[in-house]
């Protein structure tokens, strides 16, 4: 029987730390595909589209091992906001979730060797206090927002202003644990 094996379809550093948490051992592979939203598409079905084509394309690389993949959105008024194109963009994002209220989306997929796909949606609210505008240009001029969906991150400075948070903190972060352990445990990869 050949040993059974995770990798992680994802460039993301907070991925790799979320799921080091859990303490099994896996491999990452970097999964190139477009994150465009399609037109008329609804953000779960985004977040889960783009989700089963990282684990697509890296299952096709290493079709005997399991591969979890995930895609997280932050979403306001029904509308992806995706991840700013620059600093311009990324404060527009930041004003408009100031003092309000958005959802964050996180959909984890885990490919199996023998071609079975499982799948699940965490789905957080997060409401911002009043951003100032000094903060904002400050936190825009550091960079930490400027590779992540909704140009914020909640693990660092932007988790300041985070007034209430109501689902997966780490699914905000853009792995949600609870979700995540549950599809390695249906695969047999850890047990409690």
């Amino acid at each position: 029987m050949l040993e059974r094996y995770l990798v992680l379809a994802s460039a993301s550093p907070r991925r790799r730390e979320l799921l080091d948490r859990i303490g099994m051992p896996f491999t990452v592979v970097v999964a190139a595909v477009d994150e465009s939203t399609q037109e008329g598409e609804a953000p779960p079905d985004y977040v889960r589209r783009v989700a089963r084509a990282k684990a697509a394309a890296v299952h096709a690389l290493h079709p005997d091992a399991f591969v979890l993949a995930a895609d997280t959105a932050v979403v306001a008024d029904g509308r992806v906001l995706g991840k700013p194109v620059d600093a311009d963009h990324a404060r527009r994002m930041l004003r408009a979730l100031s003092g309000r209220k958005h959802e964050v989306l996180s959909a984890v997929v885990l490919a199996w060797p023998d071609g079975r796909r499982t799948e699940r949606l965490s789905v957080t609210g997060v409401e911002f206090g009043l951003l100032p505008e000094a903060w904002i240009d400050a936190y825009v001029a550091s960079g930490e927002g400027l590779d992540k969906a909704g140009g914020y991150g909640i693990q660092n400075r932007a988790g300041l202003w985070v007034e209430r948070i109501a689902g997966s903190y780490t699914g905000v972060v853009g792995l949600p644990l609870f979700e995540t352990a549950e599809l390695l445990r249906e695969a047999g990869l850890i047990q409690d």
